[in-house]
C-alpha cells in the first residue's frame, strides 16, 4: 500500500507543478502589462485638430476628467448640478461611474456660493463620497460658470 501511495505521489507532483505554472502564467503576463494612456473623446471621434488639452484621459484604470463650468446664466445649484450632470456623463461613457470617484476639486468664482454649491453637490456620489478640496479662484471660473469641478476615478 505504500508503494502505491509513493507511485501516486510521483506521478501527481509533476502534473500538480505543471498546472500551478500554467495558472501562473496568466498573472505574470497581467504583471508585467504596462499601463497604457488612453484619451476619450467627446462622440468617440478624435477631433481634426488638436485640441488645446483632452476632457478625459484614462491610465490603467485610473481616469481623470478635466474641469467642467457651466456657460450658462443661472445661481449656483443650477450651475453644480449641471456640471455634476456631465461629470456623470464623461465618467459613464469612460465605463465608471459617480461612486468610483476617488478625489473632486471644486472650484468656485466666489466662497459665498460654498453652502448652496454643497447642497446641490450632497449625494451626488453615493454614500462613501470621494475625497474633495473646494477653493475660490482667484480672478474667477473662465466662461463667467460659477463653479467648474474636475475629477479623479477609477474603471
Amino acid at each position: 500500500m505504500a508503494t502505491n501511495r509513493r507511485k501516486f505521489l510521483s506521478k501527481a507532483a509533476p502534473a500538480a507543478a505543471a498546472g500551478t505554472l500554467a495558472a501562473a502564467a496568466p498573472a505574470a503576463a497581467q504583471a508585467q502589462e504596462k499601463p497604457v494612456k488612453k484619451v476619450h473623446y467627446a462622440n468617440g471621434k478624435k477631433p481634426e485638430k488638436t485640441p488645446l488639452f483632452s476632457g478625459s484621459v484614462s491610465y490603467g484604470n485610473l481616469l481623470f476628467i478635466a474641469g467642467i463650468g457651466a456657460h450658462f446664466k443661472g445661481d449656483i445649484k443650477a450651475h453644480t448640478k449641471h456640471v455634476l450632470d456631465e461629470i456623470q456623463k464623461r465618467l459613464e461613457a469612460a465605463g465608471s461611474s459617480m461612486d468610483k470617484v476617488l478625489k473632486c476639486n471644486v472650484y468656485l468664482n466666489d466662497l459665498k456660493d460654498y453652502k448652496e454649491m454643497n447642497e446641490a453637490f450632497l449625494g451626488r456620489f453615493g454614500s462613501e463620497p470621494p475625497v474633495r478640496t473646494t477653493i475660490a479662484a482667484a480672478g474667477g471660473i473662465p466662461g463667467d460658470s460659477l463653479v467648474e469641478i474636475d475629477v479623479i476615478a477609477y474603471i
